[in-house]
């Protein structure tokens, strides 16, 4: 299945929601599934970004929705970018 690397940015209100319950990070990434993707793994980050999640979703479509859907709340700022495998990669130009 294809995987995402999802940059996330708080918003003041996303801040505001975490630190009141940070257990809405484990709450959002259900919800995540809901929507037909899977949170990998993910990171707390330092920098641009205040999270780093790799999701795994069956297409462009599933992981666009996830982000619209998020992003809409006005909780957070997403950028969300497709990933290759490097082994993959490095099959697909080596046989070019």
């Amino acid at each position: 299945m294809p995987l995402y690397a999802m940059l996330s940015t708080l918003t003041d209100e996303g801040r505001k929601t975490i630190r009141n319950n940070p257990g809405r990070i484990q709450e959002v990434n259900k919800e995540i599934e809901g929507m037909g993707a899977k949170v990998i793994s993910q990171y707390a980050a330092l920098g641009a970004f205040d999270f780093i999640s790799i999701v795994e979703a069956p297409d462009n479509l599933t992981i666009a929705n996830v982000s619209v859907q998020l992003g809409s709340r006005g909780t957070v700022q997403l950028q969300t970018i497709p990933l290759i495998a490097v082994e993959e990669f490095a099959r697909k130009i080596g046989s070019s």
